[in-house]
């Protein structure tokens, strides 16, 4: 395994956990289990439910797209990025398992919790993302990256057998302490980062550093030209990343609308789409430092196109579900090389003394748009039908090849 022959084994694992910590947020909270759960249970229908749900992603998207360039930036100047990754881990820990509370009805009081606490767990993606660069080098940055992703999975994925095996999905009450749960485990995983990983000494905060913090966001949208290749990649991935955001944040809410799966088929396709989110993410993590990153990201893309076209016409279909398995499969074996190999290349093109600038426009490029996904699939849907909605992630796919295989030009 690489982990033997680097001299920071320590570092790379301790980083790693990190993402074996907020995965299952993303996955219980997110994709599968609370999105259905508000979608079905505290709003009032299932139309008006996924427009809501929409939304709130939404809101989400634009607010960490505004704050993530200017934290960024403020990291780089102060050497608060530990500090900051501690900081909005704990507001998401906290307002994940204050989701418990909201019954019935209480649609605005869950929208709240719902948007700070994913607010939070995606700033603290983007301060952890930074941190690659400092712990691997153009010939390893590939296996690093797709070990984390794939221990992210792996985290996702015993977050949700212990979810299968000692709570009753379709029990309202286990629904919400499943919230209590996934609060407590991101805390408590995230101890490793917190003690283990070494940062850049921290100093004291002035008005001139914050004064500087905004600077250096003026100053990189100047210099951004000179970057053509790092612009042309962050607007191609601005695009699939739409698609990605979009699915994540309505694929569980997909499944029990239009393929009438129970909250416990949901939880088991949520337990096999991670196997394969695994296996993909160890698999292609080896393989992208042979073939090459942007290969790796080519095929991902070409396969969740695919995937995307099998859960339209699902529906349509003598066997539905059978379908849809086939779809979320493939969509889950590939969502992991492309987040990963996204992050490897970003990594890649990146100058070494703008990474944590570099990496908040990466968040904000991943953010500054991926509103609209959610957005056009609630309002779609309000007017149609979730299976038409689903359409509009076939565009964003589409588009982000062709912008990709265009930035290489």
């Amino acid at each position: 395994m690489f982990l033997s022959k680097t001299e920071n084994k320590k570092q790379i694992i301790s980083w790693s956990f990190y993402d074996f910590a907020n995965q299952p947020y993303s996955t219980l909270i997110i994709t599968f289990i609370y999105s259905a759960f508000f979608v079905n249970s505290i709003a009032v229908n299932e139309q008006e439910g996924t427009f809501l749900w929409a939304n709130a992603i939404s809101i989400t998207a634009i607010t960490v797209a505004l704050i993530s360039p200017v934290l960024g930036a403020f990291a780089d100047h102060t050497g608060y990025r530990k500090f900051l990754l501690v900081f909005f881990t704990i507001i998401c820990s906290i307002f994940t398992g204050l989701l418990y509370f909201p019954g019935n009805g209480d649609v605005f009081l869950a929208l709240i919790f719902v948007v700070i606490s994913n607010i939070a767990f995606e700033m603290g993606t983007v301060f952890c993302n930074s941190y690659l660069k400092d712990l691997s080098n153009e010939d390893n940055i590939g296996k690093v990256s797709g070990f984390a992703w794939g221990l992210g999975f792996i985290g996702g994925l015993i977050a949700l057998f212990i979810a299968f095996l000692f709570f009753d999905v379709n029990q309202a009450e286990d629904v919400k302490l499943i919230n209590i749960f996934v609060g407590v485990w991101f805390l408590l995983f995230s101890l490793p980062t917190f003690l283990f990983l070494k940062d850049n000494k921290r100093q004291k905060i002035s008005r001139a550093d914050v004064s500087s913090s905004f600077h250096s966001i003026s100053r990189t949208f100047k210099e951004i030209s000179e970057y053509k290749k790092v612009v042309r990649f962050l607007i191609a991935r601005l695009f699939y990343n739409d698609g990605l955001v979009t699915i994540f944040a309505l694929g569980g809410v997909y499944a029990v609308g239009t393929l009438d799966f129970s909250m416990k088929e949901v939880l088991i396709l949520g337990i096999v789409l991670n196997i394969f989110a695994a296996i993909g993410s160890f698999v292609f993590g080896s393989m992208e430092d042979r073939i090459g990153v942007r290969n790796v990201i080519n095929i991902s893309l070409i396969v969740l196109i695919v995937s995307t076209i099998f859960a339209f016409i699902a529906p349509l279909t003598a066997f539905p579900k059978e379908v849809f398995w086939l779809a979320g499969i493939m969509l889950g074996t590939m969502i992991g090389p492309n987040q990963s190999c996204s992050r490897s290349y970003m990594s890649q093109i990146t100058p070494n003394n703008k990474k944590n600038e570099f990496f908040g426009f990466y968040a904000l490029t991943g953010k500054a748009t991926s509103f609209l996904g959610p957005l056009l699939f609630g309002l779609i849907t309000k007017i149609y039908s979730q299976q038409m909605a689903l359409l509009s992630v076939l565009v964003f796919f589409v588009i982000g090849l062709i912008m990709f295989n265009r930035s290489q030009d």
